[in-house]
């Protein structure tokens, strides 16, 4: 028997401007749909004739799902109430959104997206951290990984804009290129600057794993040792399942036509993120046109790495490094993975099918069950 907790790879990026309430609607529909059919991670669940209690909590939030599931002791039943415990994590959760939410107009990255001036944005402590994070990730990715990208996303029609009738000249890329670029944005102690008024910032290929990382700092704070935390296929896990067997990882296999498991992992306590391009792209004129932007060119990624799975400690790193990896390309991800002693699992289409990679890293520290 299967869980699913699927990998939401690529979300696309957009300008607010852009949204009507039909928009989205429909845009939070298809982000339910892909948390459950889009590629991803696979919990796989055991079976054994002695079961600790597991409860299970779920909920929505960044436009997605999110799932806990967390194992109590038989001393501790009575002293966890979940509705308590639930309503806390949702608390969390709206607090995440409105300072990072790029759909609520009044949020704090909202309103730093709205702001035409260059001097010093307040922001919260924990905004800054994520934007640290997202700025320390483009540098030690040479750039691949900007959150400032989603000019260009829309651009190529990613966002929340219909296809684009034609594919966008050097000039329309070069246009928005101008005020796109992470080295236009800079942390201060208190806030954020832009060097361009146009800078436009969307925290989305990190935010999920900070909500993940949060909620498992609320379980932990609880005295919770077991549990999965999943938001969007944003995975982190400790500790055991039920039946006192390891917390196993399916790695799908990157296909559209059906769905089966490339490869079965346990991670520890750790984080785990996948991202790909294999099932968002268009097509025109006999090219494919993928989701993934790379800022450094202002163009879909053309190589031949469909997924990346990143497992480390912070699933907040895990998720903006998956997709840094997926844009850089297959030959960049195991340069970066092998520098920076990273956990890291490649697959790469080829003429006979696919080749794996897997990190020094990985293969010291993650079990493989197949």
């Amino acid at each position: 028997m299967y869980e699913f907790a699927s990998a939401v790879f690529l979300v696309g990026l957009a300008t607010r401007s852009n949204y009507t309430k039909d928009n989205v609607v429909v845009r939070f529909a298809i982000r339910i749909f892909l948390a459950f059919v889009a590629i991803g991670i696979l919990v796989l669940a055991s079976c054994s004739d002695k079961q600790r209690p597991v409860v299970h909590l779920q909920g929505q939030t960044m436009g997605t799902t999110y799932n806990v599931k967390y194992l109590l002791a038989e001393n501790e039943q009575e002293a966890i109430d979940a509705e308590k415990l639930q309503q806390q994590i949702d608390a969390r959760l709206v607090e995440v959104n409105k300072m990072m939410s790029t759909y609520d107009p009044t949020s704090e990255l909202s309103r730093f997206n709205q702001y035409r001036y260059t001097d010093n944005f307040a922001v919260s402590p924990d905004t800054l951290l994520v934007v640290n994070e997202a700025l320390r990730l483009a540098k030690l990715s040479g750039g691949v990984l900007d959150v400032t990208v989603g000019p260009l996303v829309n651009l190529w029609g990613f966002g929340p804009t219909k296809r684009p009738e034609k594919v966008p000249t050097e000039s329309d890329i070069n246009e928005v290129r101008d005020y796109v670029g992470y080295n236009k944005l800079t942390t201060t102690p208190t806030g954020l600057k832009k060097s361009h008024p146009m800078l436009y910032v969307d925290l989305s290929t990190i935010a999920k794993g900070f909500g993940v990382d949060e909620v498992a700092e609320i379980l932990e704070q609880q005295g919770i040792q077991d549990y999965l935390v999943e938001i969007g296929g944003e995975m982190r896990v400790r500790g055991e399942r039920g039946d006192g067997s390891e917390w196993l990882i399916a790695i799908e296999k990157p296909v559209t036509t059906e769905r089966t498991v490339q490869k079965v992992v346990s991670i520890g306590e750790n984080a785990v993120a996948t991202s790909g391009d294999y099932r968002n792209y268009y097509e025109e004129n006999g090219v494919r046109y993928s989701h993934l932007i790379d800022p450094t060119t202002g163009s879909p990624i053309s190589h031949n790495l469909v997924s990346v799975t990143v497992i480390h400690p912070s699933s907040m790193t895990a998720d903006g490094l998956a997709t840094a990896f997926n844009v850089m390309g297959w030959e960049q991800a195991i340069a970066v993975a092998e520098q920076e002693k990273l956990m890291v699992f490649l697959i790469r289409r080829t003429a006979d099918g696919f080749d794996e990679y897997a990190s020094p890293e990985f293969d010291k520290l993650v079990t493989v069950h197949n």
